[in-house]
């Protein structure tokens, strides 16, 4: 499944590449999926009683999220973690598997 991804870089300048996600596994509370993009990333994401959540282990990386297809507020936190272009990518992924599966649809 591909998907595009954009952000305006430091010269002012829209950037656009694209991820591709290689594989995913959907759980009943938790969805894991390899995307390949500018890197290689393995994201778990999931609901907890406290919200939403994702962890990329390969990136050392675990935090809160928004409403998954809350790309401004994902894709802010997770550059904070891992840099702009993949938390960007990671954030697209997120946003883009929840719409493609309705993934838990009733939050």
């Amino acid at each position: 499944m591909k998907f595009e991804c954009s952000m305006i870089n430091s010269d002012g300048i829209k950037e656009k590449w694209y991820g591709k996600i290689i594989n995913y596994k959907d759980g009943k509370e938790i969805l894991e999926m390899c995307v390949e993009s500018r890197s290689s990333l393995h994201i778990i994401i999931g609901k907890t009683s406290f919200g939403n959540f994702v962890c990329i282990p390969n990136y050392n990386v675990g935090c809160y999220l928004s409403r998954f297809n809350d790309l401004f507020w994902n894709s802010e936190k997770l550059s904070e973690l891992m840099g702009e272009v993949d938390g960007v990518t990671a954030a697209t992924a997120i946003k883009f598997i929840e719409h493609e599966l309705l993934l838990w649809d009733y939050f």
